[in-house]
């Protein structure tokens, strides 16, 4: 963080801050201040990129922290008065000095933010500048500098150096820009890291599809060993036990010479090659079956792909291809449908005939469903037990429903209803009646 944003940062605060009237931490090093009324600042110690911003929306906790260090940051700066704002030793260190009153005294308390390389953290101080809690404790075996409860903190040795010292003409506006460009790296990041795992998934379904065996091979290898039973099973009279090959006439009046691995038993041997000859002709039947199943997990997983690479935030990337619980078991069951989550709601979402049949037969009444108007796409369902849905349910629902439908951006209306609306005609084709239409823009 450089020395000049944080002096900029302070004299803004100086004019525009009184009190902190909110304060917690969001994440494993960053912390929200609200001070006054509604200026919410966000105060980011990673050591490998600590910085300040300010973001339009409000960035909601990543899990409830409630560590030794939490519960004195809370209990000490919540609705307390700011006596002094500045920067610690003129160093790259935001010292914020707050009182707070309690029924027999006034009590002080320090909370430093350190933006200082191998040194960042945050140390909350009572007025002798003992520490009383800090985000990384330090002891006498890592640093010269120990960082403990009870402790008087040292300071940090300032190096000689002349800051560079650039004006900032509206500090506000510079922390919301310093938000959209941390914002805007990251989602590169994450939607990096998402496509390299599809690019994966549709690597190993390619190298599948191109594996499958040909239904003509199959038919054939069939057709081979059913004629090798009945020859083999024409003959058992004439072989013996290990014997290592039988020589005969097939149905053409040609010879032949079967191999038999020397069998120990020649009707068992015979009934198993039926049975083969059996799995490998269904197997032919249902190849074509197999191989339209993975065509279509291929196509969904490309339109995911190209989804995630025109997603315009993280939260959007996270709802299309959320990360996988650590704690979650892998299944080799079919899947008949793809999931979403959204403030609560399960959306459900068939990409192909198989899987919109499925979701039309095992809905609920009160579940709804979601459509494109007069053209041919994937159907949804949001999984419901009232009558109603919110407005940003529908509107995320049908956005679904068109991003899986269509391959260009541009306005798309989407009909949804309740699922008791519904009456299914043949296979995915539906009649629905009474429902409403919202216009959706990818």
């Amino acid at each position: 963080m450089k020395y000049f944003i944080l002096k900029s940062l302070i004299e803004y605060l100086q004019d525009k801050a009184q009190l902190i009237k909110h304060i917690r931490r969001i994440d494993n090093n960053i912390i929200i201040i609200e001070f006054n009324n509604k200026n919410i600042i966000y105060f980011d110690l990673s050591k490998s990129n600590a910085t300040i911003f300010k973001s339009k929306d409000i960035i909601s906790s990543k899990k409830d922290f409630n560590a030794p260090f939490d519960v004195v940051l809370q209990k000490r700066f919540t609705n307390a008065k700011i006596e002094e704002i500045k920067l610690h030793n003129d160093d790259k260190i935001i010292s914020i000095k707050v009182s707070s009153s309690s029924s027999y005294k006034k009590q002080f308390t320090i909370l430093q933010l350190e933006f200082t390389g191998k040194y960042t953290n945050i140390i909350i101080l009572d007025e002798n500048r003992l520490i009383l809690e800090a985000l990384r404790h330090i002891d006498e075996y890592s640093s010269f500098r120990v960082v403990k409860v009870g402790v008087k903190l040292d300071e940090i040795p300032k190096k000689d150096f002349i800051p560079k010292i650039e004006k900032i003409e509206d500090i506000e506006e510079y922390l919301y820009k310093i938000y959209e460009e941390k914002e805007k790296d990251n989602l590169q990041v994450v939607k990096k890291q998402k496509i390299q795992i599809i690019d994966k998934n549709i690597k190993k379904l390619e190298n599948i599809l191109k594996d499958l065996p040909k239904k003509e091979d199959l038919e054939i290898e069939s057709n081979e060993l059913y004629i090798k039973s009945n020859l083999i099973l024409a003959n058992l009279h004439n072989i013996v036990s290990y014997q290592k090959y039988l020589e005969i006439e097939d149905y053409d009046g040609k010879s032949i010479k079967i191999d038999l691995q020397n069998m120990q038993n020649p009707a068992k041997y015979t009934n198993d090659l039926f049975k083969k000859a059996r799995r490998v002709k269904q197997k032919a039947q249902n190849i074509c079956i197999e191989e339209d199943n993975i065509k279509e997990k291929l196509e969904y997983l490309k339109k995911l792909r190209l989804n995630i690479q025109n997603a315009n935030s993280i939260e959007e990337c996270e709802f299309l291809y959320p990360k996988k619980d650590k704690n979650q078991t892998k299944t080799k069951k079919e899947k008949n449908y793809e999931s979403f989550f959204f403030e609560g709601y399960k959306i459900l979402l068939g990409s192909n005939e198989r899987e919109n049949i499925y979701l039309l037969e095992n809905s609920k009444a009160s579940d709804f469903w979601f459509h494109l108007k007069d053209r041919p796409s994937c159907h949804v369902i949001v999984q419901n037990s009232k009558k109603d849905i919110p407005k940003s349910i529908i509107e995320k629902a049908a956005i679904l429903c068109a991003k899986f439908s269509v391959d260009f951006g541009g306005n798309y209306e989407v009909d949804f209803t309740q699922r008791r609306n519904v009456k299914i005609q043949k296979g995915a084709n539906v009649l629905y009646n009474p429902y409403e239409t919202i216009v959706v823009k990818l």
